[in-house]
């Protein structure tokens, strides 16, 4: 591959990416011992040819961005600064994505230009064997090494494979509640881990009759609502940005960019609320949303306004400008982000020796406060990463998941204990 188009989704990225919004997402797996840099940089090297989407430098064109393939070297560096940091498209060797270490801990921090949460996952589990192979002792030398048969290498633009040309309307722009206060020092990020046991949350989710994923969602609006709102409701209502993987709608492997966004919520008048009513209005915007017919629609829109001829012959910096606008106006519809990747597999004997494996979405001053989600063998881990000072958000979700009876324990990377500077 000399020169690839970037994905539908992965147009806007490039546009409005800065340090205030740097559409970065980490996924990190903690290791049972310290890891050794030297050779998770030989297990870099040695699988990233395989990786078209990985393996390229971001170009400017006259129309369009493109991606070109990165004749460079990716370096592994130890972790010395926050996650989720803008990824400087010519710093970094002109890479797109970064790996980094800390003790046990090793991280793939993602430009959401290059691939989603399934594209991020199926390359990092391949560093991972690699890195356990050569750390075994096990390089290839005569033989060349091979992908694993779970490791997909297809590069498809599955949103053009799978438009369908339909009258549809855009995205909800009313504006949903903003969380504001107080930020942390410039450039930090506040990162709190909530771990607790998969099957009781799979539990207490099937009392209510929800997926996993609609009962977090739920349980973040409730706790936003007591946290924040339930003084002074205003009738805004309070929304969060779901991502779907689109793959299991529409027979893909893709591994670029293949999702779809929800917007479930509700609005909020003056009185009380309960969980249950809460809960109720969730399930019923995912039955809405969440489906092959409503996603088809999302794809053709999307797609249509790329393939307007009047579109494709403006230039790129015209583009730049109307793609700032809309994005501004569009992120106001959203309160924030609750992305669930699921439960991550790892091939034994690999998955012995790791611990656990977490997703921080890259919260920003476009977006303070963002969730991730994602499980490991018995244990579900979900993340609040903010550049706000106040917890109180944090607090009450796993207060709420507690009163569930699902027991909770908490890390965090010690930013809110730090004194801040006179």
């Amino acid at each position: 591959m000399k020169w690839q188009k970037l994905d539908n989704t992965a147009k806007i990225f490039p546009v409005i990416a800065s340090e205030n919004l740097t559409n970065v997402y980490r996924i990190s797996v903690i290791l049972k011992e310290d890891v050794q840099p030297e050779i998770l940089e030989e297990a870099l090297l040695e699988i990233l040819p395989w990786f078209q989407t990985f393996d390229v430098r971001l170009r400017r064109g006259f129309f369009w961005y493109y991606f070109e393939k990165n004749k460079k070297k990716p370096k592994v560096m130890e972790e010395v600064t926050y996650p989720c940091r803008y990824l400087d498209p010519y710093a970094n060797n002109q890479y797109l994505f970064r790996v980094t270490y800390y003790k046990k801990r090793i991280n793939l921090e993602v430009f959401h230009a290059i691939t989603d949460g399934f594209g991020a996952v199926n390359f990092l589990k391949e560093l991972i064997y690699c890195y356990f192979d050569h750390l075994d002792g096990k390089k290839t030398t005569e033989t060349k090494r091979s992908p694993s048969e779970d490791c997909f290498l297809n590069s498809e633009d599955s949103y053009l494979k799978h438009y369908k040309k339909q009258d549809v309307k855009g995205y909800e722009t009313k504006r949903a509640v903003q969380l504001k206060g107080e930020h942390l020092k410039e450039g930090a990020v506040g990162v709190v881990h909530g771990m607790f046991p998969i099957e009781k949350v799979k539990e207490v989710s099937k009392k209510y009759g929800a997926s996993i994923t609609q009962y977090l969602t739920a349980v973040l609006i409730f706790s936003i609502y007591e946290a924040y709102y339930k003084v002074k409701p205003n009738g805004q209502p309070i929304r969060v940005n779901v991502p779907v993987n689109l793959r299991q709608y529409f027979e893909s492997t893709t591994t670029r960019n293949f999702f779809g966004v929800l917007g479930v919520g509700m609005a909020f008048e003056e009185g009380e609320y309960r969980f249950e009513e809460i809960l109720e209005q969730v399930k019923q915007d995912f039955k809405e949303q969440l489906n092959k017919e409503s996603l088809e629609k999302l794809i053709s829109y999307n797609v249509s306004n790329e393939k307007k001829w009047v579109v494709r012959l403006v230039p790129l910096f015209i583009k730049n400008i109307a793609v700032k606008w809309i994005y501004r106006n569009s992120i106001k519809a959203f309160t924030t982000t609750l992305s669930n990747i699921g439960a991550i597999q790892l091939r034994e004997p690999y998955a012995k020796r790791v611990e656990n494996v977490t997703l921080i979405m890259g919260a920003s001053k476009k977006q303070e406060v963002k969730c991730g989600a994602c499980s490991y063998g018995e244990t579900m881990t979900m993340t609040f990463s903010s550049v706000l000072k106040d917890v109180s958000i944090q607090k009450v979700f796993y207060r709420n998941l507690a009163n569930d009876g699902i027991p909770v324990s908490i890390m965090t990377n010690g930013i809110y204990y730090e004194r801040e500077e006179e």
